[in-house]
């Protein structure tokens, strides 16, 4: 302590920077073990804010596929009824539907292509003749075309018995509020992720000034402005919080990235298939990469910011 004194005395902030002697040690210890305990905190609360930020994105890429795919297609159901003659029927609903404007193309399905449709909640091998099963025919709409939909409806409605129109508008609408939901909670997440963060660097800057207490109080004493102290004790947390976040924001990209592959690799495959078409390629793409990385800065810059709050609290009450 007896060396250390006259060195602090001759740092003053006002002296040039030629003639302003440089500390011995740092005035916050780079090894300590609550320095790494707090860069494993900032790593693992960066993973999961990556990990979350990566999940909503591929929902969001995933329920705008699905809605565009939904969007681009209508759904004409005509219902069995007695004495009603369900080919013809289906036929003329197709041929109305068809020469409808902004229609791309349409497709009737044959009763046993809309009896093979309930393979799946029914089983095979079962004989639907009992059943009232509806004809359903399937209309694309042309790219870039905005066909009326609530007037098809009523000429199907007119011209076809049993026709109903269904553009699949509610589900459209309930996949928007899980959208909506889903990054929400991704939002939440990261604002609890960024509290956890502040909390943590705040103990960790108070338990770094309560190891230092006597340094700090001769700096302050001897005349060290407050933000020269606090400088120090930002730029040791801010290479703390970069580091911490580079492990976990890297971690976070690896895991994507061989997520991404393992789903190229089983492209084809029956679980492929599925993951494929609930996730898309399961890539984040560029924004998501951009966002993990900018994560991390932003992580980096609230560890800084929140220990040099911290220690100009403290200083506060010292004066």
């Amino acid at each position: 302590m007896s060396d250390f004194i006259p060195s602090v005395l001759t740092a003053s902030p006002s002296m040039p920077d030629d003639l302003r002697p440089r500390f011995d040690t740092p005035l916050v210890p780079r090894n300590s073990i609550s320095g790494r305990a707090l860069i494993a905190v900032v790593a693992i609360m960066t993973f999961l804010a990556s990990i979350t930020t990566g999940a909503v994105i591929l929902v969001m890429g995933a329920a705008s596929e699905w809605q565009s795919d939904v969007a681009r297609e209508v759904t004409i159901q005509v219902i069995p009824a007695p004495g009603r003659d369900l080919d013809a029927s289906a036929d003329k609903a197709a041929a109305t539907a068809r020469a409808f404007a902004g229609i791309a193309d349409v497709r009737a399905y044959s009763k046993e292509e809309s009896s093979k449709l309930l393979e799946p909640w029914l089983g095979s091998g079962l004989t639907l003749n009992a059943l009232p099963v509806p004809r359903l025919i399937v209309v694309k709409i042309a790219p870039g075309a905005a066909p009326d939909i609530p007037q098809l409806r009523r000429m199907l409605a007119d011209q076809v018995p049993g026709a109903m129109l269904d553009d699949h508008r509610g589900w459209i609408d309930r996949m928007r509020a899980m959208t909506g939901t889903a990054v929400a909670a991704g939002i939440g997440i990261l604002i609890l992720m960024i509290a956890a963060t502040v909390l943590s660097v705040s103990f960790a800057t108070r338990g770094a000034m309560a190891t230092n207490k006597t340094v700090i109080e001769v700096l302050h004493f001897v005349g060290a402005k407050n933000g020269f102290i606090a400088g120090h004790f930002q730029q040791h947390f801010l290479m703390l919080g970069l580091q911490g976040g580079a492990i976990g924001g890297g971690a976070a990209i690896l895991l994507f990235a061989l997520a991404g592959t393992i789903t190229r690799l089983l492209a084809g495959t029956t679980g492929g298939d599925q993951t494929a078409a609930l996730f898309g390629s399961f890539s984040i793409g560029t924004l998501g990469y951009f966002s993990v990385l900018g994560q991390v800065v932003l992580i980096a810059a609230v560890t800084a910011l929140t220990s040099r709050q911290t220690v100009n609290r403290t200083l506060e009450a010292i004066d």
